[in-house]
């Protein structure tokens, strides 16, 4: 291990303690107790889903912007969207916040009926504040209905074969005739928009939004071949409507095809999350003549190898030289796969004898503890 006088501390939330700013904080109060004289950069990290908007605005010195907007099932929710740096003209937007299962009483979701309006809702107040870009982060949708709610709110018009508008809900695609897009926002033609995702599945088909992800959001067997249909008919009509066949495109299916609805409508690019999250980050410049990563999340396991936060950043951090080392919750893969990953080393914060509630109660402490092991042991092997 190199002398470590500067040391980059990116983890990603740990899911239900503590957020990727407070784990970040954490990590570094105990490295200190080892290290109390490095220079530390602190820079909380996402993949894409729920925790994106909080990560982007701590790292970047952003802000949030409370609102109204429609929920999942249409009742008024609390939500946000944040502006990032001090032009504010990155806007991010997390689909969960307006459109998540989260918003709903647990069993009571139908993803036959729920709508995505409130998402649309949320981009269209970012352009309003003036936006040039916008980060849609689509992870933990109730929703299956493609984005057409959104894209309704952003002046969309979808339409049965007597003219009229569909009601809410993905179900209800299956009598779409006509889409209009004349009334779409103009700004979105002057906007760069990103679909922060982190799926590859289509939108139809077994692998598609309905059938992996509809059971999660309380649909029945008869209600996942209901929706896929749906889907499928959508992308049929949407291709009618712009040329654009989204039926197959990997990732269409994200969000219920939230992904597909916007890249077929509203020239929209799909971008695996924690990708584009280090992107808007600048993450290489912030590695920039640093000694030591550490990252981590609730969990390493399998998961985190298909590109989740931490993967990126030590994917990041490898392609550097720089070493990478871990904390997180809990770990469930073989020090190889670590290593294939580009983790030299990664320590659990929960021990054994503590009971998992227990251990998100006292995430913050338990954290830090792990944290100043990993970097007493560090020290040990001779580094200043």
């Amino acid at each position: 291990m190199r002398t470590i006088r500067t040391i980059v501390i990116a983890p990603d939330k740990f899911k239900g303690s503590l957020s990727a700013a407070q784990a970040a904080s954490a990590i570094a109060a105990g490295f200190r107790r080892a290290f109390p004289h490095a220079t530390y950069r602190l820079v909380p990290v996402a993949d894409g889903g729920d925790g994106t908007l909080d990560a982007l605005v701590a790292a970047l010195h952003g802000r949030t912007i409370d609102m109204a907007a429609i929920g999942p099932d249409g009742r008024p929710v609390l939500a946000a969207y944040g502006l990032l740096g001090a032009d504010s003209k990155i806007a991010v937007v997390e689909m969960a916040r307006a459109s998540g299962q989260a918003l709903v009483r647990p069993g009571t979701n139908d993803p036959r009926t729920a709508t995505s309006r409130g998402t649309g809702e949320l981009i269209a107040a970012a352009l309003d504040a003036g936006a040039k870009r916008v980060i849609v982060a689509i992870g933990g949708s109730a929703t299956n209905d493609a984005g057409t709610g959104a894209l309704a709110a952003l002046g969309a018009r979808f339409l049965d074969a007597a003219g009229d508008e569909l009601p809410p809900g993905g179900a209800a695609l299956s009598r779409l005739a006509r889409i209009e897009t004349r009334l779409l926002d103009e700004r979105l033609a002057d906007v760069r928009l990103d679909i922060a995702n982190d799926v590859r599945n289509p939108l139809c088909g077994p692998n598609g939004a309905s059938a992996i992800y509809g059971p999660q959001k309380g649909a029945s067997p008869a209600d996942v071949r209901e929706l896929d249909a749906a889907l499928a008919h959508f992308a049929d009509v949407a291709r009618a409507t712009t040329g654009a066949d989204v039926r197959d495109v990997p990732g269409a299916g994200a969000a219920g095809g939230f992904g597909g609805g916007f890249l077929a409508l509203a020239r929209a690019t799909l971008r695996p999350g924690a990708e584009l999250v280090l992107e808007v980050l600048d993450f290489d410049r912030r590695l920039h003549n640093a000694d030591l990563v550490v990252t981590g999340e609730g969990r390493l396991d399998r998961q985190t190898l298909s590109g989740k936060a931490p993967y990126a950043v030590a994917r990041a951090a490898h392609a550097k030289g720089i070493p990478v080392v871990a904390v997180a919750g809990a770990v469930d893969l073989p020090a190889s796969e670590l290593e294939r990953m580009g983790i030299a080393r990664a320590v659990a914060a929960s021990p054994p004898s503590v009971k998992a509630e227990e251990a998100l109660q006292r995430a913050a402490e338990l954290v830090e503890r792990a944290a100043s092991d990993l970097s007493m042991s560090l020290k040990a092997g001779k580094t200043d």
